[in-house]
């Protein structure tokens, strides 16, 4: 009996190392580069402008995707933007992730990662190469940072994900402070459902009124939920809020920020489609004064359009952008764009 328990854990064993080395023999580890760029001319028709129209690269990244072994994979992705001191095309590392899958249902990333505020709501969107997503758009949160990120696949419909990352976003390193941001969010999806909870923390040591520090907690929470009704017509909406803060990074007492997206589009067929998105954003008042702390940037956005896809990885729409502000004094924004992503 002994024996035969032997033979059967040597059966096992052999067959374990003869499928690890058939797995290992199977995979040949290989690399893509990848690229994308965005594009547009746009007449600008807001009243007491001084520059009327313009062409612009509002964006181009390059990259590379390198499958090193099963389930584990690193990506680099270098990302030309505007930067602080003025220059148009400076370039930015924007990713440099090494992914690996633990499992069916973990997924490890580490480095300079994709964060998961608002990748979601993005993609359902999915006219970025036009106007970012709401929670970039106004400050509410980065699109990567340095930091390390888990996802669980709790079951079919039901996913989670939790974060560490410094918090400043992927263009600043790490603050004096050293204080993390931590985060995580839940979502669900269920044939053309999606909804997702997310919120994230971050404390930041800051000067306060005659030269003393104190800590003060920026936090962002965002709500998503969408739907395909089909795949010709898909509708979204959207409400965010930033705590203590007037950026993502720039941590205010009693600085708030919130604001709401709704957006939809209507495919006619794989070329042509129509969309429109309508966002408002407002703020707190201060304690002892009578105007909004942010009133010069607060209002409505509203953006509509027609996007045309004449082959793989090519996309062009026109489109209106238009701003109306709050702040009765200022000026509204109207805009006529034309934009343009190729990607390969």
């Amino acid at each position: 009996m002994k024996g035969k328990k032997l033979l059967i854990g040597a059966i096992a064993l052999f067959i374990g190392f003869t499928v690890a080395a058939q797995d290992k023999a199977d995979f040949t580890p290989s690399g893509k580069v990848n690229g994308k760029v965005f594009f547009n001319y746009h007449y600008d028709m807001s009243k007491g402008t001084e520059k009327e129209s313009s062409f612009e690269i509002k964006r181009a990244y390059f990259g590379y995707d390198y499958s090193i072994a099963k389930g584990l994979k690193a990506s680099i992705t270098l990302d030309v933007d505007k930067n602080d001191g003025g220059s148009d095309y400076t370039v930015f590392l924007k990713k440099a992730q090494l992914e690996w899958k633990a499992s069916s249902a973990v997924k490890v990333s580490l480095g300079m990662i994709g964060t998961v505020q608002f990748s979601d709501q993005e993609s359902f969107w999915g006219y970025r190469y036009i106007m970012k997503s709401f929670n970039d758009e106004y400050g509410f949160g980065s699109s990567a940072d340095l930091g390390i990120k888990a996802n669980f696949k709790l079951s079919d419909s039901f996913s989670a994900n939790a974060f560490v990352i410094n918090g400043e976003g992927y263009k600043k390193v790490q603050d004096e402070d050293g204080k993390q941001k931590v985060g995580a969010s839940l979502l669900y999806q269920n044939k053309g459902l999606i909804a997702k909870v997310y919120a994230d923390a971050n404390t930041t040591t800051v000067v306060g009124e005659g030269g003393s520090e104190e800590d003060v907690t920026v936090t962002a929470l965002a709500t998503f939920v969408g739907y395909k009704f089909s795949e010709k017509f898909r509708l979204a909406a959207e409400y965010n809020q930033l705590i203590n803060g007037t950026k993502y990074s720039s941590a205010a007492d009693n600085h708030d920020l919130e604001g709401m997206s709704v957006y939809s589009t209507y495919t006619f067929d794989k070329k042509w489609e129509v969309f429109g998105r309508y966002d408002y954003l407002t703020s707190n008042t201060l304690q002892g004064e009578t105007e909004k702390w942010n009133l010069s940037k607060n209002g409505s956005a509203i953006t509509a359009g027609v996007q045309y896809a004449p082959a793989k990885g090519v996309k062009m729409a026109f489109n209106y952008q238009g701003f109306m502000k709050k702040e009765s004094a200022s000026n509204d924004n109207s805009m006529v764009y034309v934009n343009f992503e190729f990607k390969f």
